[in-house]
């Protein structure tokens, strides 16, 4: 351990050494003789949590981020007092606390250190403010690779990077920008194969260095607050991801017709441009469930109001869609107009619901609708009340969803482009200024839409979206990356961020597919339309500003094209769906980088551009025009070209041919993926057989099925239907055993199975043990045929 020399360094101050000492159950508190307070707390063997405080003082201990049914609890705790240390054991690390300086040392039980202090705690007095800045650097290990981070617009890992966190308007933005509209402050630090992560849970401005300044040396800090951070060991990044995304919560499952394909555009109006819109969609064929109505819909930009000139009879006009199939919804912003007139201004004055200045005085800041005041979202009277203002929207309109946009805050026409610093907020009973409450503004806004959406779509499932968030904001709503540009950098980009994003536990999540900003041509749109159908949220979002961006904007073959990978996606809908199941259930990403995939494979560390869908599905996006292939990683494994069937070894970069109407796809072996029939939106068939596309392997492979009534919440009571598939293949049989759990009966009787690269012909089938007649699974000659759901074991027999 590196010893202090001094106690002031810089401006800088440090602990001195631990003067006392003692043991609460799980919490463990070590004061230093000049008022430093460390209090470790074991929330589980591989998460721990430092928390740190100066005068001997700790402010109120709360948190927006923290999910209250967390994961808690631990099986071995033992306390070692030495000459020179604190040794702290749990089931799975030993924590190290020097005497001298209060510095840590964090390793595994075998002794092989996982993450230790460099100058450790330290801190910085704020005279302009009050409190503190402070302050923790961390010795950086060599080969030492960092992921996470949120929505960062630069490179997957950041390595020799430093990043801000400040929730910010960035129209238009670009490679390497920052900081963006998120505000997620978790890290994954990966070296000699093993990993762990950091979550710092301050609200205030906060700063990441990743060995940017000095090569050896990580460290993060704040503005303002205490340096209050969790700790997670893996060795393996998908616990670490597992255990931050444990910590700060996971979504309940969204309606179904939520992941399928949706169309917006600043902005749709009047109501017969929407119903063009829709009718296009279906005379096209061309799969569609929602159609998003931007600011415009609007009275004069009033949130809760409707322009009847536009929209005169918006209840019937959503019926109407809903009768084709589309989902209606609407755009609110946080700005309330400034108008006597105005039944949600003279509410929220009359209740005291805004925000005020430091001396008194109403913060405002111009918006869409002119000059604007802001609710304290902070305040769980003023959520209450907004949550309660969707009402009429949700049960008297028959409004499907909505999507909370410009909640950074953002305010037009200043420098800072959001509110004044010391505006006031409630912080749930801490009072404090926008320093402190600004990163979770955005949040607490979408968490009040969340609760008045669910209250009033009752009893189906709510679908809410924002733009700006903080750590935790994915237990309320999905998300995307905000206002990006109609440029081949930003489909790199928005393939980067959307990893990034379900790395740092937020995996509903999507980009404004085409491009925000400015005008895609044909190829750049069928591109990232191509990209788009396999993230979580997929939605097409233009300014439309330089013209449209629906699937027909361009010629033929591009529409051919696009209606192709979106009628993929809807095949796809209950593999996405399942993998949603154990997004929210067992914290699992929806997409995993490659390093998250295999990160014993150190080719896999500077990966940007390939990335797993789900678990089985591999995928690489072509990301330069005129492309008609492209060099990729194939991760370790074999693999299934989904659309060859060749089967190739992976561990290799590969030469990949794809022209435009093709990305390369390929399917894990072993994998068994299910599928339904094209659709043309959620629900508007009965689905009368499951596909389930099985890739040979010698050898084991597990995969499952998630299927529930679509909506509703029938699931939470047992009426779901999960499949666990196990196949088995050998040199000439392949057995497949289903093991089912749930009380939800499928719509369909019927498996139609398609087997892909059997390497014998098929001479004896049993099911339950029981030979069959060939003729009677109705094989075609192409190894599909079809079984009864209902089987316990499939047994293929080859020549």
């Amino acid at each position: 351990m590196i010893t202090n020399t001094e106690l002031e360094y810089k401006g800088n101050l440090y602990p001195n050494h631990i003067v006392h000492f003692e043991q609460d159950n799980e919490k463990l508190s070590f004061t230093t003789e000049n008022g430093v307070i460390l209090q470790v707390t074991i929330l589980r063997g591989s998460v721990i949590r430092f928390r740190y405080a100066t005068d001997y003082n700790f402010e109120p201990d709360f948190s927006y981020a923290i999910d209250p049914d967390a994961t808690l609890g631990y099986s071995t705790l033992e306390v070692t007092d030495t000459a020179t240390e604190y040794l702290i054991k749990t089931a799975r690390v030993i924590v190290l606390i020097d005497k001298k300086t209060l510095r840590v040392q964090i390793s595994d039980l075998e002794g092989n250190i996982i993450n230790e202090d460099e100058l450790g705690f330290h801190w910085e007095e704020n005279y302009e403010f009050g409190g503190n800045t402070v302050k923790m650097s961390k010795i950086t290990q060599t080969g030492e690779s960092f992921y996470g981070m949120g929505d960062k617009a630069t490179h997957s890992n950041l390595k020799g990077k430093r990043v801000h966190n400040w929730v910010t308007d960035q129209y238009a933005y670009g490679k390497d920008q920052d900081p963006l509209y998120k505000a997620i402050p978790f890290f994954i630090g990966l070296s000699n194969n093993k990993a762990y992560g950091i979550f710092f849970d301050n609200s205030f401005k906060t700063h990441f260095d990743f060995a940017h300044e000095r090569r050896n040396t990580t460290s993060f800090w704040a503005d303002g607050g205490e340096m209050n951070y969790y700790f997670f060991y893996g060795p393996d990044m998908p616990k670490v991801v597992s255990a931050y995304s444990n910590l700060t919560g996971t979504p309940e499952l969204p309606p179904l017709w939520a992941l399928g394909f949706h169309q917006s555009k600043w902005s749709y109006y009047p109501e017969s441009n929407v119903k063009e819109i829709a009718k296009q969609f279906r005379d096209l064929k061309i799969p569609c469930d929602a159609i998003y109505l931007d600011i415009d819909y609007m009275d004069g930009f009033r949130c809760f109001t409707w322009d009847k000139n536009h929209f005169p009879d918006p209840k019937r006009m959503i019926a109407e869609l809903e009768e084709d199939g589309f989902k209606t919804v609407v755009m609110i912003d946080p700005g309330i107009k400034i108008d006597k007139n105005y039944w949600v201004y003279n509410e929220a004055l009359e209740n005291d619901y805004f925000c005020k200045r430091g001396d008194g005085p109403l913060m405002h800041g111009k918006v869409w609708p002119g000059e604007c005041n802001f609710p304290d979202f902070t305040n769980p009277e003023v959520r209450e009340w907004w949550a309660d203002l969707y009402k009429e929207f949700m049960s008297d309109l028959g409004v499907h969803a909505v999507w909370n946009d410009m909640n950074e805050p953002a305010v037009m026409e200043v420098p800072t482009k959001t509110a004044p610093l010391d505006t006031r907020h409630n912080y749930d009973g801490h009072p404090c200024t926008h320093r402190k409450a600004h990163n979770v503004y955005g949040m607490q806004m979408v968490r009040a839409t969340y609760d008045g959406v669910k209250k009033h779509v009752f009893p189906k499932r709510p679908f809410v979206i924002t733009r700006a968030a903080y750590s935790g904001t994915q237990r309320y709503s999905s998300t995307w990356t905000g206002d990006n540009v109609a440029t081949w950098e930003h489909l790199w980009i928005a393939n980067v961020q959307m990893q990034r994003m379900s790395m740092s536990g937020y995996s509903f999540v999507g980009s404004d597919i085409g491009g925000f900003a400015e005008q895609p041509d044909g190829e750049l749109f069928a591109r990232w339309i191509q990209l788009g159908i396999f993230h979580p949220f997929c939605r097409v979002h233009s300014s439309g500003d330089h013209g449209s961006q629906e699937p027909w904007s361009f010629d033929v073959e591009i529409t051919d094209i696009v209606r192709k990978f979106i009628e993929l996606r809807y095949q796809l809908l209950p593999y996405l769906y399942t993998m949603f199941w154990k997004y929210s259930k067992e914290q699992k990403p929806m997409l995993q980088p490659l390093v998250l995939f295999d990160q014993e494979d150190t080719q896999t560390h500077f990966r940007t551009d390939e990335f797993i869908f789900g678990e089985k599905i591999l995928v690489a996006p072509i990301q330069e025009p005129n492309a008609q292939g492209r060099r990729m990683y194939i991760p370790r494994g074999k693999w299934y070209d989904f659309w060859t069937d060749e089967r190739i070894e992976g561990g290799k970069e590969k030469w990949v041919p794809a022209a435009l109407d093709k990305i390369p796809v390929y399917i894990k072996e072993g994998a068994i993926i299910p599928k339904y029939p094209v659709q043309q939106y959620v629900g508007e068939i009965q689905i009368e057989e499951l596909i389930l596309d099985i890739y040979y392997k010698e050898g084991v492979e597990n995969s499952e099925v998630y299927e529930d009534a679509e909506n509703g919440y029938d699931y939470k009571k047992g009426r779901y239907s999960l499949r666990n598939f196990k196949l088995t293949g050998k040199s000439k049989s392949l057995s497949i055993q289903q093991f089912k759990d749930g009380d939800f009966v499928t719509s369909y009787e019927t498996f139609k199975l398609n087997l892909h690269g059997l390497p014998f012909n098929i001479e004896r089938i049993q099911v339950d043990n029981e030979d069959v007649v060939l003729k009677d699974m109705r094989p075609n000659g192409d190894n599909t045929m079809y079984i009864d759901k209902n089987f316990t074991t499939l047994h293929i027999i080859g020549k």
